[in-house]
């Protein structure tokens, strides 16, 4: 069963989100603000954190923030009334893996639920993928760690996921489209342009010149092609 949390200040969504999350049969626990939610993160293990991003005490920002840079990597759905692109590039930027903007349907947030889980859930994911080394990154997929030769990397695990997708099809073209449908597993959202950006930070692990990178090289037009 997996175990979602949920941090939301409002309490009929926090409320209808659990008690149909709950009839999905999933493990749901609350928390009413950021600072609250973040204290959970840190003394529990969730599958999926399910974050509001406007809140008292601490932003949903601050908390996505707070957690990766302690190396928590577990996958975040944002919630906000924010419409604007850059407020979801900024979410997806601080390490989230997925962005829903109110109002939405219980039944779309029920499906991006379900497909993230269905991705990192260890009895689906965990493929004996072993260690690569790209550049100047060593990436082991089995247990989603990596370094390079100055110690550990963080990495969320939608790099991971991109990275493993663009090494299995490695020397084959891959447009941003077959990204968006692999690794995200739906169409609509995010953009391109995002993963534009996740494709510029994996550039900045790997290659030595980023902005002339040998590995995770640009098919104008396309989308990306990696070369190890």
């Amino acid at each position: 069963m997996a175990k979602i949390l949920i941090v939301e200040d409002e309490p009929s969504m926090r409320l209808g989100l659990k008690d149909n999350l709950e009839f999905e049969s999933y493990s749901v626990e609350l928390a009413i603000d950021g600072a609250e939610g973040l204290t959970k993160i840190e003394a529990s293990t969730f599958d999926l954190i399910i974050l509001d991003v406007m809140m008292p005490k601490m932003s949903g920002f601050e908390v996505c923030k707070a957690i990766r840079k302690k190396g928590v990597t577990t996958p975040i759905i944002f919630l906000t009334a924010k419409s604007e692109e850059i407020d979801k590039v900024l979410g997806l930027e601080l390490g989230a893996d997925d962005y829903l903007t109110k109002p939405f349907s219980l039944r779309e947030l029920i499906a991006r639920v379900k497909a993230i889980l269905r991705r990192t859930q260890h009895e689906t994911v965990a493929k004996d993928e072993g260690t690569a080394t790209i550049g100047r990154l060593t990436v082991d997929f089995d247990h989603y760690v990596a370094s390079n030769n100055e110690g550990d990397v963080r990495m969320s695990y939608k790099e991971f996921e991109i990275l493993q997708f663009l090494l299995n099809n490695q020397n084959e073209v891959v447009s941003r489209y077959d990204l968006l449908n692999k690794v995200w597993g739906y169409d609509s959202q995010p953009t391109t342009r995002t993963v534009d950006n996740f494709i510029l930070r994996l550039r900045q692990r790997i290659e030595e010149n980023p902005n002339d990178p040998k590995h995770i090289l640009t098919v104008h037009g396309v989308g990306y092609k990696l070369v190890k």
